[in-house]
This record gives structure tokens, C-alpha cells and sequence, in this order.
């Protein structure tokens, strides 16, 4: 009975079109930023090297490199701050986590690219 009740409501807030992103996808993820009484929107670029959960609990990880230090950030999928997510460049990946490209730094971190159909040119 619980889980009927639950289901339901979560079903309310799950997102109806989720776009096909691939772990060792380069994305950009638009996220509504709030700051005091001013929203805008900021694109965090990145390769996913995460995706974990399930349903309304589903999320992924993205990571890039700025002035040398890795950043890494976990979005909620069916979040209402996470605007848009759009697959750039698809890589090649044997893995179900990139958790082995914490440690690479320069080129190494960069995966070779697997043509696939549900990326966007820039």
C-alpha cells in the first residue's frame, strides 16, 4: 500500500522528456541559479562519468577540469532547477562509472569519441 501511494506521488513530479545521455557523454546541463532575488540560468559543461538511482531518486555526476582542479557535480534528473541537459560530444566507454578519471589530468582525461546519433553539433 505504501508503495502505490508513493509511486503516485512521485509520478507528479517526474519530468515526461528526458533526453538520451550515455556515461563518457560530454553535456550541457542549464541550471536555474537563484541569487537573492535575481534567477538566471548557467550551463555546466562536462563529461558524465555517473548516473545512479532510480525513478524520482535518479541522478548523474559531471565532471570537468578549471584552472587545473577537477570539479565534479551531482544533478537531480527530474529536478525543476535542472532546465535542460543536451549530449555534445558521446564517448567511449566500457564502464559504468569514470571514476578512474579523477586521477588523469591534460589529455588523458579525455575519452575517445563514439559517433552516435544523440548528440548535437555545436
Amino acid at each position: 500500500m505504501k508503495t502505490e501511494i508513493l509511486d503516485h506521488v512521485e509520478s507528479k513530479n517526474l519530468k515526461n522528456a528526458l533526453p538520451h545521455f550515455e556515461i563518457g557523454d560530454t553535456v550541457d546541463v542549464h541550471c536555474r541559479i537563484k541569487e537573492g532575488d535575481k534567477v538566471r540560468t548557467q550551463i555546466f559543461t562536462g563529461t558524465v562519468i555517473a548516473r545512479e538511482g532510480r525513478g524520482i531518486n535518479e541522478s548523474f555526476t559531471v565532471r570537468r577540469i578549471v584552472n587545473n582542479e577537477g570539479v565534479e557535480r551531482k544533478f537531480p534528473l527530474h529536478s525543476p532547477n535542472v532546465l535542460d541537459i543536451r549530449a555534445i560530444r558521446s564517448g567511449k566507454a566500457r564502464r559504468a562509472k569514470l571514476y578512474y578519471l579523477r586521477g588523469r589530468t591534460g589529455k588523458a582525461v579525455k575519452l575517445a569519441q563514439r559517433h552516435s546519433k544523440h548528440t548535437v553539433a555545436k
